[in-house]
């Protein structure tokens, strides 16, 4: 029976020979991924609560990136707890303090293409840029996969978006995502598996492949993913992962619920006004708005390629005095690369300050925290009003270019007049 991506791979960890969307069944989950946050803090609790413990210590992976660089008492226990609680389960696949959850767990080795995966984040189908799929879940859904191993899935239906041509310069995957989120909005997927495909997709990077499936979140989706190939193969093997083919793809006779073509040649730079991602436009509608802050961070901006276009863009310039470039790259790997090659001199030439790893400014703590009235452009995912710090504050989304540009120009700007 023709199948899509994600039904042959819900169908390999159901046990059974295929599935047909809406169907409900039980999935053994190849590994559960949690962070700080939704992790140990929530689910020792929980999981006394039943009476269980952890199904396979083996399959869980635990990354602290949310309270990492916070000095208050509570997210210095956050910390204790989380260590604590890994060394006494015997969780050997534990990451503290080097990036964001979902930028290591792949950094980490520990993605195999057709994997079928949980994680305690509503990011975690970043990992569908390896032809996995993976799903973000609640605590109580956690603790039950922490018990058990296994979790319920009612198959979804899958949408495939299909971009076409080659991106102009200036323009990255952030604004494919963005200008999709205007399209159909925040709920314009919902419960959907989104498979993005075409010239475009094949000749992205995978850091900008991860964005499109990071951001599937913001149209509702299920999970996003991306079939794997050399490319993606050739990635994972850098990383140590134990790679022995491609996994899964998509039948050619395959049945989508419905089809999305998109034409990368005509796209422009996108700009999501305040407060949703779906308040995406070309920038020239943005244009002149004064920033205080432009941050290229988060597991959406902040990879080696965000980085790199960043730089791109201010070599041998100044940001604009009075705003703030802020960089926080999104994991440990990534700041050390980009230091080698001389990215972020080129960066804090042009005035950038380099924070630690970690979600910090898109989740509105640290240094990067929006503060009261002020007006910030960011490369991370989401500007949902409060989330980047004061409820007063006004979130701009852009890519790395339209960030790395805001912040010479100390307004929103165009990066095609900077590339």
């Amino acid at each position: 029976m023709s199948q899509t991506i994600s039904e042959k791979i819900i169908a390999r960890a159901a046990g059974v020979e295929s599935v047909r969307p809406g169907e409900i069944v039980t999935c053994k989950v190849d590994l559960a991924m949690m962070h700080d946050s939704s992790g140990p803090r929530r689910q020792i609790e929980k999981l006394e609560a039943v009476g269980a413990d952890v199904w396979d210590p083996d399959k869980v992976v635990v990354i602290t990136d949310h309270f990492v660089h916070e000095t208050d008492a509570d997210s210095i226990r956050i910390q204790d707890i989380t260590r604590d609680w890994v060394a006494a389960k015997g969780v050997k696949r534990y990451h503290e303090k080097q990036g964001i959850c979902h930028v290591v767990l792949p950094e980490g080795g520990h993605l195999v293409p057709g994997m079928f995966l949980v994680g305690g984040d509503s990011h975690s189908p970043t990992a569908g840029a390896f032809g996995c799929f993976m799903i973000g879940i609640g605590a109580t859904d956690l603790t039950g996969v922490l018990a058990t191993g296994e979790i319920w899935v009612r198959v979804p239906h899958s949408i495939r978006v299909d971009v076409t041509g080659t991106l102009p310069g200036g323009v990255a995957a952030k604004d494919v995502i963005l200008s999709l989120c205007h399209r159909i909005g925040l709920n314009g997927a919902n419960y959907k598996a989104v498979e993005f495909s075409g010239i475009a997709v094949k000749e992205m990077s995978i850091d900008e492949r991860m964005v499109l499936t990071n951001m599937s979140a913001e149209i509702g989706a299920k999970t996003g993913i991306v079939a794997a190939d050399a490319k993606t193969l050739d990635w994972l093997r850098d990383a140590g992962a134990p790679v022995n083919g491609p996994g899964f793809e998509s039948d050619t006779d395959a049945v989508y619920g419905q089809v999305i073509e998109m034409d990368a040649r005509g796209l422009s730079p996108q700009v999501a006004a305040p407060h949703s991602p779906a308040n995406s436009r070309p920038v020239e509608e943005n244009t002149g708005v004064r920033v205080q802050q432009a941050y290229i961070g988060a597991c959406t901006g902040a990879k080696l390629d965000d980085l790199r276009m960043a730089a791109k863009i201010v070599k041998g310039k100044k940001v604009f005095e009075g705003t703030r470039f802020v960089v926080a790259p999104a994991s440990n790997r990534i700041r050390d690369r980009a230091a080698e090659e001389g990215t972020i001199a080129t960066l804090v030439e042009a005035g950038a300050m380099i924070l630690p790893s970690g979600c910090g400014g898109c989740i509105g703590l640290g240094p990067a925290r929006l503060g009261e009235n002020e007006v910030g452009i960011s490369s991370s995912s989401r500007n949902f009003r409060g989330r980047m710090g004061a409820k007063s504050s006004q979130g701009y989304l852009g890519s790395a270019y339209t960030v790395a540009a805001s912040a010479l120009a100390g307004r929103i700007a165009d990066p095609r007049e900077y590339v």
